[in-house]
């Protein structure tokens, strides 16, 4: 269990994934510039969580913005989406009827990558929110603005253990030489 005022930013694991250097210097260091590329990033992540913070589809609810944490990891951050999708296996959600599974959808400007700190936080987003409906979210998407694609990502017990292992590491701000 880690102290709230201490908690790792969500979008910071992808960071810590992708460059040890950049996430040092982005979320230590408090280094950040703006550039074209990060406020391209900026304007497609407002457009990701829309105006209407929820939408109903039939069988399908549609959350955007959604504030998350976990105790156990550390960490919160924001959903860009999340979807609830009408099942009977899934949870029940206040004022609505039914039950309903939860699925992420984490929005990315470019492309797939050959790493994968973009699945790592996605993974870490379903931890949160898994945390916080008290539920288990077998698997989420990742959506690509470049290709204008969704990429189904499955949270195995050993992607969601490389999550674990990283959030420990950057707390304890160690050396992390066995991932990716």
């Amino acid at each position: 269990m880690y102290n709230e005022e201490e908690y790792l930013m969500l979008s910071g694991l992808q960071h810590f994934a992708y460059c040890r250097r950049q996430w040092a210097l982005i979320h230590i260091e408090q280094q950040w510039q703006e550039n074209e590329q990060t406020v391209d990033g900026q304007l497609f992540h407002k457009i990701a969580h829309g105006k209407e913070k929820i939408e109903s589809r039939g069988n399908l609810l549609i959350t955007r913005g959604l504030h998350i944490r976990s105790t156990v990891l550390g960490m919160s951050g924001i959903c860009d989406v999340v979807e609830f999708h009408r099942s009977e296996s899934g949870i029940s959600l206040a004022g609505r009827e039914g039950f309903w599974q939860p699925y992420p959808v984490e929005y990315k400007k470019g492309a797939p990558k050959e790493h994968d700190a973009d699945e790592l936080q996605l993974c870490a987003q379903a931890i949160c929110l898994e945390e916080m409906l008290m539920c288990n979210i077998p698997e989420g998407d990742l959506f690509y603005g470049e290709t204008r694609r969704r990429t189904a990502v499955e949270f195995t017990q050993e992607l969601r253990k490389v999550v674990h292992t990283m959030v420990s590491f950057a707390y304890a701000g160690g050396d992390f030489v066995f991932f990716i």
